[in-house]
């Protein structure tokens, strides 16, 4: 019987973070499927999930951190986990969660390779060009754009004091996208939803010719390139950098002297800071508290947007990874890593040992495996 466990989330590079990968009835799922759910006390209390509610679904409630993080094959997680719990962990369990891997301090990545235990990301389980779980996070951080920015464009945030959709004989706002992926398209739906006039810039001519089609030529595309970019940066009232490049660090395309030739009060909201940001001024912040202005700039770049919508997302997550944990369940999870290209593809290391070659990763164990 396959065994999962689920601590509390703690905080993570700074900022809280409030989702849970199971719901209650998500693990009532699981539970009439054969899996045995541990879950640390009060883990969705802040979500309006009761341990009442997931012992109702079959979960065993633990009331301690360590016991939350031994009694599972399998650590589900939302954020990765920090060194101080990767110590609690014991030798071949496997980590389920979103990973830094490519950004975090090389002593995590020891620490896994030490104990030996197999580490899966949600942001690298792919299907067919699609990134299932990642897809949910970066649909909700898209919708969630207009939002973010109408709030820093007030004058009392610091920002230009306009209005993204316009009015009646004056313009809209110009708001650029660098990147049309899942996360650069919904920002680009909820925008051009709002009347703003819309642009997005990518380096792949096919999704670009995607999105004018999805569009109907509504939104203004561009290839990608530092001239390009340079020019759309430079007129822009709302700056969304959506740039991922999936198991890398996400490149820097927006330099400094791009953004100085933004008019003050603009807004540029780095959604790629998840990936160590896009952009030469972008730092990770905890909270919108520390927003900060640059080169007369506000920079939104506050990690786990998606947790801001917590609920929403939550049931997302669980929607996506409930039938990986099926599969891990009715054939193990070393089997599903051999079977499943989708599972196989976000596995980072099996068993201390990197299961690919990376260029972040030279130096530590390789052993390659090919399905």
């Amino acid at each position: 019987m396959l065994s999962i466990s689920i601590p509390k989330e703690e905080r993570y590079r700074g900022s809280i973070e409030r989702r849970v990968p199971l719901t209650p009835a998500g693990v009532k799922e699981l539970n009439e499927y054969g899996v045995k759910i541990y879950i640390e006390k009060d883990v969705g209390k802040d979500l309006g999930f009761s341990d009442e509610e997931y012992t109702h679904a079959g979960a065993q409630i633990v009331f301690s951190k360590e016991e939350a993080f031994k009694r599972g094959d399998i650590v589900l997680k939302i954020s990765p986990p920090k060194e101080e719990e990767i110590d609690l962990l014991s030798e071949g369990q496997t980590v389920f969660s979103f990973q830094d891997i490519f950004i975090v301090p090389k002593k995590i990545i020891e620490k896994y390779i030490q104990k030996k235990l197999t580490v899966i990301g949600f942001e690298g389980i792919e299907e067919k060009g699609i990134y299932p779980v990642l897809r949910i996070s970066s649909e909700i951080a898209g919708k969630l754009a207009p939002q973010i920015a109408g709030r820093y464009l007030e004058i009392t945030r610091g920002g230009l004091g306009i209005l993204i959709g316009g009015l009646t004989g004056i313009p809209p706002a110009d708001v650029v996208i660098v990147g049309g992926g899942t996360l650069g398209y919904y920002a680009a739906r909820s925008f051009l939803g709002l009347g703003a006039t819309v642009y997005i810039l990518d380096v792949n001519t096919r999704r670009l010719e995607e999105i004018d089609l999805l569009f109907d030529g509504r939104v203004i595309t561009a290839y990608a390139t530092a001239k390009n970019i340079e020019k759309f940066v430079s007129f822009a009232e709302v700056l969304i950098g959506a740039v991922q490049i999936p198991g890398e660090r996400a490149p820097i395309v927006i330099k400094r002297e791009m953004l100085k030739k933004m008019r003050d009060g603009g807004v540029f909201i780095d959604f790629s800071i998840d990936r160590g940001g896009c952009s030469e001024t972008s730092r990770p912040t905890p909270d919108e508290t520390y927003v900060y202005k640059e080169e007369g700039i506000i920079h939104f770049c506050v990690p786990n947007v998606p947790s801001f919508v917590a609920r929403t997302a939550s049931h997302g997550i669980n929607n996506a990874i409930i039938p990986y944990l099926k599969e891990m369940a009715k054939k193990g999870i070393e089997k599903t890593i051999f079977e499943n290209p989708a599972i196989y593809k976000g596995t980072y290391i099996k068993n201390g040992k990197f299961i690919r070659k990376y260029t972040w990763a030279e130096g530590f164990p390789v052993e390659e495996i090919k399905i």
